[in-house]
């Protein structure tokens, strides 16, 4: 695989915010073809039509579940994820129960990743656990990384990009999304198996390259085209 090649199939083109259109999600889907990403990430509503936009294509698709703030219980989840399966998204990126998590629920928080985890494999797709890093403690992350090594699931993921952390003052301040030790300490406690998807401000080929030196294999963004581009510039 040549560099650029390599640096494109390392790429979720991110199709996920909540004004995206019809006519977006198509321009999203042919920049996500043209460049050859590994996926189009995308909503629930938008999976049978990526679906039938990317056919032909060395493009997959990624469907999101309970996205983005992980709160649908689990009998939710698992419907949500078997509905995007039937529209053809071969790869589910799920958000946990962050609440849960917090609380020190482990017990639900694992059966709610092994029953997702459960239904993907059956289908032969692979699974993406979001935690959204910036809610929770180191430990937090540790111990979810545990619970997805021991699921086998296909990546662990630092967050969606689509949340807010509010203040004292009442006010929200946007995240810091995937952070150099975050990564870092994910890939220390998953096992070998599972990869590491960094999304949040990863949004060029510096960027990309960085984190790829940190064991990351995928990113989630917006900036397909520009990254792709300066690819092709620096690594001919």
């Amino acid at each position: 695989m040549d560099k650029v090649l390599e640096i494109a199939k390392m790429i979720d083109h991110s199709l996920l915010h909540p004004t995206l259109t019809d006519k977006e999600l198509e321009e999203g889907c042919e920049i996500a073809r043209r460049c050859h990403a590994a996926s189009a990430c995308v909503k629930p509503c938008h999976i049978r039509r990526t679906a039938e936009l990317l056919r032909g294509s060395d493009v997959i698709v990624c469907g999101v579940i309970g996205f983005p703030h992980g709160n649908s219980t689990t009998k939710v989840k698992v419907f949500e994820t078997e509905q995007a399966m039937d529209d053809g998204a071969t790869e589910i990126d799920m958000v946990v129960n962050i609440g849960k998590v917090l609380s020190g629920d482990w017990a639900y928080v694992e059966a709610e990743i092994k029953a997702i985890s459960d239904a993907v494999k059956s289908r032969n797709c692979s699974l993406k656990v979001i935690f959204e890093n910036d809610y929770l403690e180191d430990s937090h992350k540790i111990r979810l990384c545990e619970i997805c090594s021991r699921e086998k699931v296909a990546f662990v993921k630092t967050s969606t990009g689509y949340n807010f952390v509010k203040t004292e003052d009442g006010k929200y301040f946007t995240y810091k999304g995937a952070t150099d030790h975050d990564l870092a300490l994910m890939r220390k406690h998953s096992d070998p198996s599972v990869q590491v998807k960094a999304a949040g401000s990863v949004s060029n080929l510096d960027a990309i390259l960085r984190v790829k030196a940190l064991g990351v294999t995928r990113v989630g963004t917006k900036g397909t085209e520009a990254i792709v581009e300066a690819a092709r510039a620096r690594f001919g």
